[in-house]
């Protein structure tokens, strides 16, 4: 009894509703550490059991992944896409249990991202405690920003692959019948949705370390030309199988997003300048308009 009330005691010190300032010793968190992993790989497990048991039936009018999956395929026209009997459309099945390791891996990856939210709060309510406050509201909105760009690039590139494989189909005219062989074309599918989702990423990056005074707009004026080659060059060698149409929608976008950011870098750093000048030790910036302060302006010029 004494040792349920002694465990019950270090579990309340342990907990953040009881322990608001995150105060603990070296084995507290070794504890939490242990308690917050163990919560991250159950979420895991069952994102992975889930994703697994989606991929063959489909939950109310979601439809199965492995119907998603295999859409853009299905997309192409009948030739040269090769079908089977009755017009059924499908992939080849090349090695023993191809097709479960197939529903394991898909599983695992829709799992993870299904579950998200779950385990990167695990790993949030870890490092939150030793986090101020307004750091720890930063952290949230970083969280939810970085799963909301992930998901715009994923849902891009499901629209880009069907019209990416009707230009690789076509280079092969009447003489080829495309029958794709499961894995290779899962796997093509699962990296393109991984490098647009981690591509969409970007204005993110850029603006946290604006934020932090590592990159500021100047420096991004100066190298905007550089870093749009930069993401051409990335998106061509990003890309697979060598899709122009992947290619070019990829650079574009991350065109777009990397000029939003330096957009947003030029008006934070603004700010910053602006309120480096009231407080007066902050030189004006090129781009200020000096109506805006006339009386400050003015005395300037007499001194």
């Amino acid at each position: 009894m004494h040792r349920r009330d002694e465990r019950r005691d270090k579990k309340k010190i342990r907990s953040r509703r009881h322990n608001p300032d995150g105060t603990m010793t070296l084995r507290d968190h070794l504890y939490e550490l242990r308690h917050r992993l163990a919560m991250a790989l159950l979420g895991l497990l069952v994102g992975c059991i889930g994703g697994f048991l989606w991929f063959q039936w489909r939950i109310g009018p979601i439809p199965s992944l492995g119907h998603l999956l295999t859409g853009p395929y299905c997309a192409l026209p009948a030739p040269p896409r090769l079908e089977f009997a009755h017009g059924r459309c499908g992939l080849l099945q090349t090695q023993p249990f191809e097709a479960f390791l197939i529903q394991f891996k898909v599983g695992l990856a829709a799992g993870a991202v299904v579950t998200s939210p779950f385990w990167l709060y695990q790993i949030w309510a870890f490092i939150t405690p030793g986090l101020y406050e307004n750091e720890r509201k930063f952290t949230r909105i970083f969280v939810i920003l970085a799963s909301f760009l992930f998901a715009c690039g994923a849902v891009l590139a499901y629209e880009v692959i069907p019209k990416g494989l009707a230009v690789l189909v076509s280079f092969g005219g009447d003489q080829f019948i495309t029958a794709l062989a499961a894995n290779e074309y899962i796997s093509f599918v699962l990296i393109m949705l991984l490098i647009f989702g981690v591509s969409f990423e970007l204005p993110l990056v850029i603006t946290m370390l604006n934020r932090i005074g590592i990159l500021p707009y100047n420096n991004l004026k100066k190298w905007r030309r550089g870093i749009i080659f930069v993401l051409f060059v990335f998106a061509a060698f990003a890309t697979p199988g060598t899709d122009p149409i992947g290619m070019s929608v990829l650079a574009g976008a991350m065109t777009v997003l990397f000029e939003l950011a330096v957009q947003i870098a030029r008006v934070h750093d603004r700010k910053k300048q602006r309120r480096a000048v009231a407080d007066g030790w902050g030189d004006h910036p090129e781009d200020y308009d000096f109506s805006e302060e006339p009386d400050r302006v003015n005395t300037d010029d007499v001194t």
